[in-house]
């Protein structure tokens, strides 16, 4: 498949993971409309990220492999599953889409009287005094590190040569809805750099202020499991460019 046809599909799902997961967050996460009580919550929005990846791997992962996330890439990358010379390109496809993404849902959601964007957060991840729980930075730094670890962990191995075919897509949307349930109470749940880089451009200040955070730990973690799956799986089987879908 031609580089562009792939960056192309990182770049539309990309845009689908912001606009589907934070999304839920902000339009719908909370809403009560003229029942009280209908908003997803926090459970809601677990799934909806993991809903976002999971229909994407069935829509793009013949096409680009469906990373959707620069930690995934560095990782594989890491593993020997994908080639170093696509990372950087793959990257910036993935912030693009990411940052359109935030474009357009913060189109919808000005549509409301009375939203504040900045005051919303917008989905941003945060700690301190902008983590949903107020957990300390080292909190977050540990979680976000590894819980990317374990997402990358099950991407390679749901991914292998040897793993059922078919099946990795509902893997991989599964651990990223667990990933959700667990830490969105710490950092309203990053493990992935460009979903978080695209709310926080548009919510600024501290937001953007602690985004290295958001790439650091994600990347440290997805490093971590790209060399220790190997080591484990005595293996560098599966495919680079794809999430095993036929």
């Amino acid at each position: 498949m031609q580089l562009s046809k792939r960056l192309a599909a990182e770049l539309f799902g990309t845009f689908w993971l912001v606009l589907g997961g934070c999304g839920s967050a902000v339009l719908a996460a909370n809403f009560a409309g003229p029942v009280h009580g209908l908003g997803i919550g926090f459970v809601g929005v677990s799934f909806a990220f993991g809903l976002t990846v999971l229909t994407m791997a069935y829509a793009i992962g013949h096409i680009s492999g469906c990373h959707l996330n620069p930690a995934v890439s560095v990782g594989l990358t890491v593993a020997g599953r994908f080639p170093a010379r696509d990372l950087l390109p793959y990257v910036i496809a993935q912030v693009v889409g990411a940052v359109l993404g935030a474009a357009v849902l913060a189109l919808i959601a000005s549509g409301k009287p009375g939203f504040e964007l900045v005051a919303s957060g917008f989905a941003s991840n945060g700690y301190g005094e902008r983590s949903p729980g107020h957990y300390s930075l080292a909190a977050a730094f540990v979680c976000e590190a590894v819980m990317t670890g374990f997402f990358l962990f099950v991407i390679l191995g749901a991914t292998d040569k040897r793993a059922p075919a078919g099946f990795a897509p509902i893997a991989i949307g599964l651990c990223l809805t667990l990933i959700h349930l667990v830490s969105i109470p710490v950092t309203n749940t990053s493990v992935n750099p460009a979903r978080s880089t695209g709310p926080a451009l548009f919510v600024g200040g501290a937001a953007v202020d602690q985004l290295w955070l958001f790439w650091i730990a994600p990347i440290i973690g997805a490093v971590v499991a790209g060399v220790l799956y190997p080591l484990i799986a005595e293996s560098r089987g599966g495919s680079a460019q794809k999430l095993a879908l036929d």
